[in-house]
């Protein structure tokens, strides 16, 4: 087993939750075996769309950084000569068709190091990993029908009529064009901090091209769905920037209804149900995602408890003809730091938007706490619903914005004295922030620890 170091800490007042935690803590930890493997006991082979889709549930949990420069490196030596990144890597046996070359899986090239570097900020990484970056983009644009990519294996395991496997519920191009969007975006990124400026231009224009034809080919523009409609065809348009801004609001409102009309039951898969984790967190929307991941019915992790899984299994259904003990549904971990105890950590962005705090409080659960060890030094926060009123303590390293939530966003108190709703008061400077996570009164604290109160 790989040796990593503790990075982050989360409980809850939910025995559910704290159990679903060390599920998938568990699984992540028994994988880590000097790759990230799909399971400790049948392939032991590396499978690399877990690296980027669940690479920020790992990173909250443990110092990677090095295990991701050495995966990169894996990636970057089985890439091939026509720039290729196959599905697994070291590509110890060679597999056929999609389960060798599915844009989904090879975008870890591109996208597991730029997750490393929001999270450990490290540009050599990003250096030394930008010529693959560019070939595997270069092959995905020879691969591409008028900008789509239309191949792959899909929404691997999501919940349909069949036995999982392929994707079932949602078009191929949609998860593959997608992705191939997110690439481009994350290129122009790279390129930019690199000062490649005219390859920076390069990708926006491509990701401007490819963003086009995904709404052509892909938007309903009658019913505000996305393709077939699925969870996963609403939530990846909606998380990697695809959807019309005039329009992000009734396609998330799809996404939740799908949701509900299911019994607050997901159907998405290992591609997919990463961007529904992230669509309903960034939009808003963490009671739905509790609602989902309170169930203790099929599919879901309550479920896997309720049959004795102690890691997470391949499949929703703890199908005991799949592996039990995989990570690639883990995505709630994410959720628990980010939505929950509200710490969005990002080194790709300036200043005080490095970190934010905005926890989410859903109606049923009485308390949160979780730690994260940043390089930039510890964040933490703790939050405790007391009747009408909401307990926040916070501890920041460095500047940050904080933003309470929508049910408890009334007669804020720092250390029992009122603040003001604009202008400085001490550490905190109360304002209206522009930025689009942050659409209300806001606050920008300054590194210390900070108790906070508010009300409904």
């Amino acid at each position: 087993m790989t040796r990593l170091r503790w990075t982050g800490q989360f409980t809850s007042s939910s025995d559910l939750l704290n159990r679903i935690h060390t599920l998938i803590d568990r699984a992540i930890l028994s994988n880590s075996v000097s790759v990230l493997t799909d399971c400790p006991t049948r392939e032991k082979l590396g499978w690399l769309e877990q690296t980027h889709l669940a690479g920020a549930s790992i990173m909250y949990n443990y110092d990677v950084s090095t295990l991701y420069a050495k995966m990169a490196a894996d990636m970057r030596d089985a890439q091939t000569a026509e720039g290729l990144v196959p599905d697994i890597a070291p590509e110890y046996t060679t597999f056929p068709d999609d389960f060798r070359d599915s844009p989904e899986w090879g975008a870890a090239v591109i996208l597991s190091p730029w997750t490393a570097y929001q999270f450990y900020g490290d540009l050599d990484l990003l250096r030394d990993e930008y010529p693959a970056m560019q070939r595997y983009a270069e092959y995905l644009r020879g691969k591409a029908q008028g900008h789509l990519l239309l191949y792959g294996l899909g929404d691997w395991y999501d919940i349909g009529p069949k036995n999982p496997g392929r994707s079932q519920l949602t078009s191929a191009g949609v998860t593959a064009t997608a992705i191939y969007y997110q690439e481009l975006e994350a290129l122009e990124s790279v390129a930019a901090r690199l000062h490649h400026p005219e390859d920076a231009e390069k990708y926006a224009r491509e990701a401007g091209d490819v963003k086009d034809a995904f709404n052509a080919r892909f938007f309903h523009a009658d019913t505000n769905q996305y393709d077939t409609g699925s969870q996963t065809a609403n939530a990846m348009p909606l998380v990697v920037g695809l959807v019309k801004p005039d329009r992000r609001e009734a396609v998330l409102a799809n996404l939740v209804a799908d949701i509900h009309e299911r019994g607050d039951h997901v159907t998405a898969g290992d591609v997919g149900f990463h961007y529904v984790v992230r669509a309903l967190t960034d939009g808003g929307r963490s009671d739905v995602l509790y609602a989902m991941l309170t169930r203790t019915d099929k599919p879901s992790y309550g479920d896997q408890l309720a049959h004795g899984a102690t890691t997470l299994t391949e499949a929703w259904d703890a199908n005991p003809g799949s592996s039990q003990n995989h990570f690639m549904l883990g995505h709630a971990e994410e959720w628990f730091y980010r939505g929950l105890a509200g710490i969005n950590f990002d080194l790709s962005q300036n200043g005080s938007f490095q970190i934010q705090i905005w926890p989410a409080v859903p109606d049923g659960l009485h308390s949160v706490s979780a730690i994260y060890q940043s390089s930039l030094g510890r964040i933490a926060s703790a939050w405790a619903q007391d009747g009408d009123a909401l307990k926040l303590d916070i501890t920041v390293p460095a500047g940050a914005f904080i933003r309470f939530p929508d049910n408890y966003s009334k007669n804020i108190t720092l250390d029992g004295r009122p603040i003001l709703t604009t202008g400085r008061a001490g550490p905190i400077y109360c304002g209206i922030c522009s930025n689009e996570t942050f659409t209300g009164p806001t606050f920008e604290l300054k590194a210390g620890t900070y108790h906070f109160e508010s009300h409904r």
